[in-house]
């Protein structure tokens, strides 16, 4: 949510701030704005819209601005409409210093009040705003960065932010608790940015800021250090992907492509997990002892949206494959119990972009109990990945699209790998048995190439069924997770109220809401519960409900229940939510194109939660 575009160099501000704020839309935001130092006027030159980055350009393309130093923001308005007022950069009273911000100040409103006394004039309704105020407060005769620093001791809550002023022209500052924030290294100029898309293209090396440190940068050289002004060393990181897989290649929409993706990216996971020569599975970045991991008695899985519905289906791995007792919250539950766990339980924290608010917080009190986590993570430096004991990168390249695709199944598969992993370890489960299971799974990314073979005629179905006013999805035992996840992606990104259920919770309730006005979603694939679903969807048939199945290549008892019938092939059970959320997930697409909604950017969605 928000995003923070900073840049110092040689060139033109302005085009560079513009393109890195573009690579950043996926993250969700309601107004933009950008501000530049005029060297020739020694002033700050500010342009913000509310609405899409393109009301911006269309702003600086009639009144442009020029520099070579500025920063630039996307908001995503919590408090405060997402007006021009309150859109970001935000200034100081005398127009010398200027403020983009991502995250809540939680105290801002005394803070605001406290300024108010003082003379300061506010000119939105942001928590933001008190920020740049605090820091023209303290800037009498000290350098920015010492402002900076006084300013964001008094905060409560979190943030990342970008400052500039004209007292120093030559100079940029950032600093970062609770919101993410880098540092892209480049030569004769420097980046500032929330998210590493936003500087590609213009370099590939990086520096991920760490909690309470602030960063000065010039056009050649930056100095990190903590909040008390401790110098703080730090390597810079090269990242291996490249625009081109952040950009759309051909496609409509970047969710489509993301589906598309989702084969070659779980071949390669598989291939870099599972040793050539020895055959066993490994990870590089997972630092618990194996000791450890025997002695584990629980664990216990926490995310949030889609990387829990992940997490579920993982439960019922851990606890099939590993005879290991699991459970699952939601990060934002999970913190505020009275949790019963210790040094004997393992944390799985599932999060595909690392700086999860809810999340954080629950591994922060999970390690607090003495616990071990893993995190299952895309980003690489992300916050999570370096507070977590062990890390299971899913290598997925950068998620562009609001709605997660290639992510889940990514994750999926790093589950299901780490629970072969832990298997072998406590073992629990021969070699053999696990080989004839990593067989199955290399077969996976195959099965989904010929479920994408139909993606014309999944189209069609889903256009058929696109005026429908409410979904309801059903599944049993490890496909209960695939309905949730169906529901999600639909009502994300086409608004229709969809809701997921275990199909034997059918009859307590959702069966209430069945008529030929909305559309069944059965996913019944052979299983140890196949008969229980085709009675399910006997029942939907009785009372005309209109239902759409998802079924294994073959079963004809399905296709004379209804016509409308997507397979998959047929597949070991434990593995089958890898194949039917592909289906799941066109459907959602192409009823939202066919409704006219924006599948990438759905209204009020951010793709990364940093917040509470």
């Amino acid at each position: 949510m928000c995003g923070i575009v900073g840049y110092i160099g040689a060139q033109e501000a302005q085009p560079i701030l513009l393109t890195g704020l573009k690579r950043l839309e996926y993250r969700g935001y309601d107004s933009s704005g950008i501000a530049l130092i005029s060297p020739k006027k020694n002033s700050i030159g500010i342009r913000k819209a509310p609405g899409k980055i393109s009301a911006l350009e269309k702003l600086v393309k009639n009144k442009p601005l020029s520099g070579v130093v500025g920063i630039a923001h996307t908001r995503w308005a919590t408090h405060g409409a997402p007006t021009q007022a309150n859109a970001h950069p935000h200034h100081d009273c005398a127009g010398q210093i200027a403020v983009v911000h991502n995250g809540i100040i939680e105290n801002y409103e005394a803070l605001k009040i406290q300024l108010i006394k003082e003379g300061h004039i506010f000119r939105s309704q942001t928590d933001t705003e008190v920020i740049v105020h605090l820091i023209e407060k303290f800037y009498k005769n000290i350098p920015l960065e010492e402002a900076v620093s006084m300013a964001l001791k008094l905060l409560v809550g979190s943030f990342a932010i970008g400052v500039i002023s004209t007292n120093e022209p030559n100079k940029l500052v950032g600093a970062r608790l609770g919101s993410p924030l880098i540092i892209g290294v480049g030569k004769g100029e420097n980046f500032l940015a929330s998210d590493v898309p936003a500087v590609l293209g213009f370099t590939k090396e990086v520096v991920f800021l760490d909690e309470n440190e602030i960063v000065v940068l010039d056009k050649d050289h930056f100095k990190i250090s903590n909040l008390e002004g401790k110098t703080v060393f730090k390597a810079t990181t090269h990242i291996s992907w490249d625009i081109d897989q952040a950009e759309k290649s051909g496609f409509d929409h970047f969710m489509l492509k993301e589906i598309n993706e989702q084969p070659e990216i779980l071949e390669n996971l598989i291939n870099s997990r599972i040793h050539k020569k020895t055959g066993k599975i490994f990870f590089q970045e997972q630092n618990i002892p194996e000791t450890k991991l025997q002695d584990i008695k629980n664990i216990f899985i926490v995310a949030c949206g889609t990387a829990y519905h992940a997490g579920i289906v993982a439960k019922y791995a851990l606890e099939s494959l590993c005879q290991v007792p699991a459970q699952i919250d939601v990060s934002s539950e999970f913190r505020y119990r009275d949790l019963l766990i210790g040094p004997e339980t393992l944390v799985i924290a599932i999060s595909q972009s690392g700086e999860t608010a809810d999340t954080l917080a629950g591994v922060r009190e999970a390690k607090r109990r003495g616990c071990s986590v893993i995190s299952i993570c895309n980003v690489l430096g992300s916050t999570l990945t370096r507070e977590s004991d062990g890390v299971i990168y899913i290598h997925a390249g950068p998620e562009i699209g609001v709605a997660s695709t290639k992510a889940y199944t990514a994750q999926l598969t790093a589950l299901y790998l780490f629970a072969f992993y832990l298997a072998q370890i406590k073992g629990v489960l021969s070699s053999a048995r696990i080989n004839k299971l990593l067989t199955q799974l290399r077969k996976v990314p195959q099965y989904q190439t010929e479920i994408l073979k139909e993606q014309k005629r999944i189209a069609v179905l889903a256009r058929k069924h696109s005026h429908l006013g409410s979904f309801l999805y059903l599944g049993r035992n490890v496909n209960y997770p695939s309905a949730l996840e169906g529901a999600l992606k639909l009502k994300e990104i086409s608004y229709i109220p969809a809701e997921g259920y275990a199909a034997g919770e059918m009859k307590h309730g959702p069966i209430a809401l069945i008529d030929e006005y909305r559309a069944v979603v059965c996913i019944a694939p052979v299983s140890k519960v196949y008969e229980k679903m085709v009675s399910n969807i006997q029942e939907i048939r009785s009372r005309k409900g209109k239902i759409i199945a998802i079924a294994t290549a073959g079963d004809q008892e399905i296709k004379e229940l209804t016509r409308e019938v997507i397979y998959i092939p047929k597949i070991e059970e434990i593995f089958s939510p890898l194949l039917v959320v592909l289906p799941l997930q066109l459907m959602a697409y192409h009823i939202a194109v066919k409704r006219g909604c924006d599948v990438d950017q759905p209204r009020n969605l951010a793709k990364s939660v940093t917040v509470e």
